[in-house]
């Protein structure tokens, strides 16, 4: 029985492989990386900016949420309104320029763990697909269409 499993498969075998050969040369890696980061740093600059009034004017309403929702253990509130809203908006933009990839994907990557585990624990698919892109970056770096890339960092 396990003989005919290969053969069956072999009609489809062909065109899968035509595919995939098709959607290699059709999407570059390098698309993916540029993609991938600013799909994240849409995510976390579209957070940051939620935190503040003006330009980085860190509104009460946010040293309420560190207070009394986040509870980040550790770190006192107000100090950790300040990490995640700066953080959140340096590591956007130097992901969308494409500097400090790595090390900007590794941040964010913190950023997730910490709000996974102490923050929002039910959220996981969210912050799994987080990780996966995250994860990606700091394995790949941002591509050819990155700072890193023409400043040779990467």
């Amino acid at each position: 029985m396990t003989d005919l499993a290969p053969a069956a498969a072999a009609p489809l075998a062909n065109p899968i492989r035509t595919f995939n050969q098709l959607a290699q040369r059709l999407v570059p890696e390098d698309a993916i990386a540029l993609v991938t980061r600013l799909g994240v740093a849409g995510v976390f600059f579209m957070s940051g900016r939620s935190k503040v009034d003006g330009l980085l004017h860190i509104t009460d309403g946010t040293y309420t949420l560190f207070r009394e929702d986040y509870r980040v253990p550790l770190i006192p509130p107000d100090i950790a309104a300040h990490l995640a809203t700066y953080s959140e908006h340096l590591f956007s933009i130097l992901l969308v320029l494409g500097l400090f990839t790595r090390f900007s994907a590794l941040a964010f990557l913190g950023m997730t763990t910490v709000i996974e585990v102490f923050v929002y624990p039910d959220a996981w698919p969210t912050h799994l697909s987080w990780a996966g892109l995250l994860i990606y970056l700091i394995a790949r770096g941002g591509g050819r269409f990155s700072l890193d890339r023409l400043f040779k960092l990467d």
